[in-house]
């Protein structure tokens, strides 16, 4: 979904965007888009195709439908909230930028790295940032020579986490324990993107905090812990659907040595893919300190979601965080 403000009247456009990428004026109902594990929310086209400025002379966004073509309004900013490529990839903030419209969170360049798990990896480490060993193979590759990529595979040794380079939310993600299980673990991946990770598996605890880029610069939250009890690992059922098996631990439990270095490692973690607004840095801790798992340019907001957990055990309720985000895309204005 797409949030386009118009502040001056206070109103919200909810614009969803379909499967076939046609962009739909949405009915304003929350419940419509409540995450049921019976029926996950999905954008239908119901007819109506939302139009965006056609230069950045203008900020009037319009509506055609069954009722004709009217104006929705001038818009001051935009709330991507979209998980995933094409939304939280650098794409749509693109779209936005040729129109000339401010929108919160990360530009085209953060979105981009952060979204490629490969690039993040690579900007983390140029930065000085500890990463998880990994293998990036792409299907070609892996068909033109399968004993070498498989050789470099198992010399990171099991377990081994393998996932698709450009996805979010676990999806295509597995763990495999036993290299029996690598190549259905690639054929997962490879559904979801033509690129794909296979990364160590660090033992530890795994660690999230959140950043947030807003009207006093950057700062910090107050650190939060993925427990998990009862699953291989933080899935997208234990993400979304609150699936038994991962408890979130807000705030963890850091010893002020620790807190003091998670959270310079989230400044230059932010700093180093070009971070603006927000962005949620998850790592490992284990017995060599911590190791950064990834970046998310635009993490979740679901009652159950760690980023607004975070903010709120820091002192920063839900709405004046939505409100600070709002406030600093529409003062930076297109990029």
């Amino acid at each position: 979904m797409l949030g386009a403000i118009d502040r001056d009247r206070f109103e919200v456009i909810p614009v969803g965007i379909t499967r076939d990428g046609a962009f739909v004026l949405e009915s304003d109902d929350p419940a419509r888009f409540a995450l049921d594990p019976g029926r996950l929310p999905e954008v239908h086209d119901n007819g109506s195709r939302v139009r965006w400025p056609e230069s950045s002379a203008s900020r009037e966004l319009r509506v055609t439908d069954a009722a004709g073509e009217r104006s929705l309004g001038d818009v001051d900013v935009v709330l991507p909230i979209l998980h995933g490529r094409f939304g939280e990839d650098g794409t749509v903030q693109g779209l936005l930028e040729l129109v000339g419209l401010p929108y919160v969170g990360n530009g085209v360049l953060a979105s981009a790295v952060g979204m490629d798990k490969h690039f993040t990896k690579t900007a983390l480490e140029a930065a000085g940032i500890p990463v998880a060993p990994w293998v990036t193979l792409t299907r070609s590759a892996l068909d033109a020579d399968t004993d070498l990529w498989h050789r470099r595979v198992r010399a990171l040794g099991l377990p081994v986490f393998v996932k698709p380079a450009r996805a979010g939310s676990s999806v295509g993600v597995t763990k495999v324990s036993d290299w029996s299980e690598l190549d259905a673990a690639l054929g997962v991946a490879f559904a979801e993107d033509r690129t794909v990770l296979v990364e160590q598996a660090i033992p530890g605890r795994e660690i999230e905090i959140a950043v947030l880029e807003g009207r006093d610069g950057v700062r910090v939250s107050v650190a939060g812990e993925v427990v998990v009890t009862g699953r291989d690992f933080y899935d997208f059922e234990a993400k979304y659907l609150d699936a038994p098996g991962v408890d979130l631990v807000c705030p963890a439990e850091l010893g002020d040595g620790e807190t003091f270095e998670l959270e310079r490692i989230a400044r230059r973690a932010f700093e180093a893919i070009g971070g603006e607004g927000l962005a949620r840095v998850d790592v490992f801790l284990g017995d060599e300190g911590f190791v950064v798992n990834e970046i998310n340019t635009m993490p979740g907001f679901t009652p159950i979601s760690m980023f607004p957990t975070c903010w709120l055990k820091t002192g920063l309720s839900y709405p004046e965080l939505i409100g600070e985000l709002i406030d600093v895309g529409h003062a930076r204005g297109a990029r």
